[in-house]
């Protein structure tokens, strides 16, 4: 576990919407962590750090709770709407080598083919991987790709020890030619076609 995730909770024993807000304006984060059977153990968590922390997806807190250690999945994020601060976190009960599921972020990577565009399906894709080594991102190249390509969740490449488990036939991402393009092509061919077409009565005129 990277140092950056080590972190001091308290426990929490007041709760309600006027206790919530007063552990925001000291700026820390309610939170609860639950899971593995355990009953539901309610704590505060540093805000500033933690913000940091959840800019990586499926972020795992190494907690230290008044001296005990515990490691926890950031499975919910709950934000207002309106200033996106962050009101409450729901964690889950990890431990080190235990396999999660869960939906990590696709990253494409790359130029498709001259005159195409690639237009993304699925931005996440799911799997599942231990607790503690979870990918940020997985990448998928479509350089060179060409009109009708498509890339299944199959053909992605994992991260080694992840397995696949959404869809084998879930579209990622699927290279096309924009409809703009298409239009002009096809006027540029009819346009060749009528031209011919005339040079062609022209010729049978002057005979």
């Amino acid at each position: 576990m990277a140092d950056d995730t080590r972190v001091s909770a308290e426990t929490r024993t007041t709760f309600g919407k006027g206790a919530a807000r007063r552990i925001r304006a000291a700026g820390k984060i309610p939170a609860v962590i639950y899971g593995h059977g355990t009953e539901p153990q309610h704590v505060t968590l540093p805000g500033h750090q933690v913000g940091l922390i959840l800019r990586k997806a499926n972020a795992v807190l190494e907690l230290d709770i008044e001296g005990k250690e515990q490691l926890a999945l950031v499975k919910d994020v709950q934000k207002d709407p309106v200033l996106q601060i962050i009101e409450h976190i729901d964690l889950i009960v990890v431990r080190k080598g235990e396999k999660v599921q869960v939906e990590v972020p696709i990253h494409l990577e790359g130029e498709s083919y001259s005159g195409t565009i690639a237009t993304q399906d699925a931005s996440t894709i799911l799997v599942e991987v231990e607790a503690t080594n979870i990918p940020e991102r997985i990448v998928v190249s479509i350089e060179g790709l060409e009109e009708g390509t498509l890339i299944h969740a199959k053909d992605v490449e994992l991260p080694s020890g992840s397995s696949l488990i959404s869809d084998e036939d879930l579209v990622i991402v699927g290279i096309t030619i924009p409809a703009a393009v298409e239009s002009e092509e096809n006027a540029a061919g009819e346009g060749e076609s009528e031209t011919a077409d005339a040079a062609s009565d022209s010729d049978e005129s002057a005979e």
